[in-house]
């Protein structure tokens, strides 16, 4: 596997980055050699934050982690980063599709069956025509973190979400 490491607003030291490689590397029986991986640290005031990126064929696996202490957020990805991969893994099989970066020997073993998408929970509510930005005062005012709506313009549903920064975005249907 080929890391690419990199930091926003922090020295990766040798140290992190042999973190990073060691709890990492432990993926590297899911992968083929050539498989890169991509890792960003940054630190925005006590927030100790890994992002890590692995593109897959027609998929992206990635994971961000955030904690008081780099370590622990790498701890945390590396385990995240594992459950996708077994969902991946599941995917393919269920579809039968190629599998890409992931190395043979873990495709040929059976996954489990527990790691099943489960909805727990259905919500139906009335969606009103209004414009994009009219949804996203609502959204802020309901503390979510995206809101679906009728957008007025377009007469189809739409999706505002709140992005870093305190952006917005906008997901609109493509047909």
């Amino acid at each position: 596997m080929n890391f690419i490491i990199s930091g926003k607003n922090i020295d990766v030291t040798d140290g992190l980055k042999s973190a990073v490689q060691d709890k990492l590397g432990k993926l590297e029986r899911y992968f083929t050699p050539e498989t890169e991986i991509v890792v960003t640290l940054s630190v925005e005031k006590e927030r100790q934050k890994i992002e890590v990126t692995i593109p897959m064929k027609g998929s992206i696996i990635r994971s961000e982690q955030v904690s008081n202490d780099m370590y622990v957020s790498i701890d945390l990805v590396e385990e995240v980063i594992e459950r996708q991969l077994r969902r991946y893994k599941k995917k393919i099989i269920d579809k039968q599709k190629e599998s890409g970066n992931l190395q043979q020997a873990y495709m040929d073993k059976d996954y489990d069956e527990e790691e099943d998408v489960k909805i727990i929970r259905t919500k139906k509510f009335g969606i009103k025509p209004m414009y994009p930005e009219d949804a996203c005062v609502q959204m802020e005012l309901l503390g979510h973190n995206f809101f679906v709506f009728c957008n007025a313009e377009t007469d189809e549903v739409n999706v505002v979400y709140k992005r870093k920064g305190n952006t917005y975005g906008l997901i609109e249907p493509e047909f």
